[in-house]
């Protein structure tokens, strides 16, 4: 069980590094690459859905690390 949690944990890890470079600059880290389009006026329907999936990645990233603390216990 600990193997499995923490090769998800690095797949997570790894999942949420390239979802927040993905939300950088206009210029800058994936978003200069024309990764998510530029929106005129507001947030762009992508944007949104990228905010969504990346609060989700976190929100499991979080309750993964809690689960391998209770496992090393």
């Amino acid at each position: 069980m600990l193997g499995l949690l923490a090769a998800i944990q690095i797949l997570l890890s790894i999942f949420l590094v390239v979802l927040v470079l993905m939300h950088s600059g206009r210029d800058t880290g994936f978003g200069g690459l024309g990764f998510t389009p530029a929106s005129q006026g507001g947030q762009h329907v992508v944007e949104r859905n990228l905010t969504r999936l990346t609060v989700i990645v976190a929100f499991f990233f979080t309750v993964n690390s809690v689960a391998l603390f209770y496992l090393f216990d």
